[in-house]
């Protein structure tokens, strides 16, 4: 568009520009270019994301990530330490390898054994070394501690095997038994020597396990270690220590009776009577489903207040008076009488007599009069509630020659309990 102005006449008039040169844009012009740049501007600004703050997500991703390279540096250094053997303290450990083993089979019996914490990395670490081969069988003496290298040197020497014998002792077994048998395979010379230590009479030492340290120095007892040669079959090094086969014995019973501990100290009781009343128990009940029932009529006995039980008596023929041999009484005609002469003598000491007499002595005696098993002194823990509060006060068993052969027969009252001797053929 064109704009005809009149020229003023009192201004000085300028001449055009050629047309070659372009023509000077006009104020107006430089300016709606300059608004229309801005409203452009503002577009963008307006069509482009908004830009947000640094993500939660992301930190939380990077704070992970610094975390697992965290953890992962401190493993990495824990399996160090395993491998340069600063990662645990610890005695002596004999561990066996059987003929044929393989590395795996190696690498788990050292875990199992305590000696390494990863049986994986054990594997690893003999296959990529070379040395895997080089691993022998036999009886080794490792200690948790060791470095990989020491481990693997100890296995790689060739081991004599030792020679071993295997020994069972059922449940109920005296203390003198068991140390005749050990006599009689020729792994002690005596069974003195065999029950001073498990006693603690030759200077032993056994206060590793809380038991030990638990059980009373009670008036009379003839025995420290009756009750705690936990029965079982085990297998013994011919070269051994008498220390270390009685060892054997009371680790297995600290491991069997660890789990009732909790239960001994919430019924007001100890682990010294669980076991003497559980000798009892072992010695009269036959089967296994009776000692609830037998535990209970010996609880009826000491805890009841029927006045004709005021005293509180166990009354158990199994450790008394009573001199029948089928009675295979503690005190007259059992491997222990022989072995402290009472036999010989004719009699037994009244001192005796005063602490093992259970038709003398109020309550349990100074001590077990076998090792039980691990049925009977849970039955000695829980008796037969049933039979507890219907007050069961007597039993017998059915003689072996009769028509009852094995069976027991309680009874509440003295007088069903005569009339079940004559059932149980046992004449009166």
């Amino acid at each position: 568009m064109k704009i005809n102005r009149e020229p003023d006449k009192n201004k000085q008039v300028y001449h055009a520009q050629p047309q070659s040169d372009p023509p000077r844009r006009k104020a107006y012009d430089v300016m709606a270019d300059h608004s229309f740049e801005e409203s452009d501007e503002q577009e963008e600004e307006q069509t482009a994301p908004r830009r947000h703050r640094f993500p939660i997500v992301a930190l939380v991703i990077i704070l992970i990530f610094l975390g697992l390279v965290g953890y992962g540096g401190y493993r990495g250094y824990e399996l160090y330490s395993e491998l340069d053997g600063a990662h645990l303290q610890g005695g002596d450990l004999t561990v066996t390898v059987e003929q044929g083993s393989s590395v795996a089979d190696i690498a788990n019996d050292l875990e199992n054994a305590g000696v390494i914490q990863n049986a994986w990395l054990f594997r690893l670490y003999a296959k990529y070394s070379g040395k895997a081969e080089g691993l022998q069988y036999g009886d080794f003496v490792l200690r948790a501690g060791m470095s990989y290298n020491d481990i693997i040197k100890t296995l790689s020497v060739q081991q004599v095997r030792r020679e071993t014998v295997t020994l069972t002792f059922p449940e109920g077994t005296t203390s003198v038994e068991i140390a005749q048998q050990f006599v009689d395979n020729g792994l002690v010379d005596s069974v003195q020597t065999f029950l001073d230590c498990a006693n603690g009479a030759d200077g032993s030492d056994f206060s590793q396990y809380p038991f030990w340290n638990e059980i009373p120095d009670n008036p009379g007892c003839i025995m420290k270690c009756e009750g705690y040669l936990f029965p079982d079959t085990y297998e013994f090094y011919t070269d051994d220590t008498v220390y270390n086969y009685v060892d054997t014995f009371y680790k297995e019973f600290d491991k069997k009776t660890s789990g009732l501990m909790d239960s001994i100290s919430e019924k007001g009781t100890t682990l010294s009577d669980v076991v003497i009343l559980a000798s009892f128990i072992q010695e009269e009940a036959g089967k296994p489903e009776d000692d609830a029932k037998v535990s209970a009529v010996f609880h009826n006995r000491l805890e009841s207040d029927d006045p004709n039980w005021a005293e509180h008596k166990l009354e158990s023929n199994a450790c008394s008076y009573i001199t029948a041999d089928v009675e295979n009484n503690y005190l007259w005609n059992s491997p222990v009488a022989a072995y402290m002469g009472w036999v010989e003598a004719g009699e037994i000491p009244e001192d005796v007599l005063n602490a093992y007499d259970t038709y003398r002595v109020s309550g349990l005696p100074a001590g077990a009069i076998s090792n039980p098993g691990y049925d009977a002194i849970y039955a000695a823990l829980n008796p037969d509630q049933t039979y507890i509060d219907e007050g069961y006060f007597f039993f017998v068993t059915g003689n072996p020659n009769g028509d009852y052969p094995g069976q027991y027969f309680y009874a509440k009252t003295l007088d069903e309990h005569n009339a079940n001797c004559v059932l149980a053929g046992w004449p009166q």
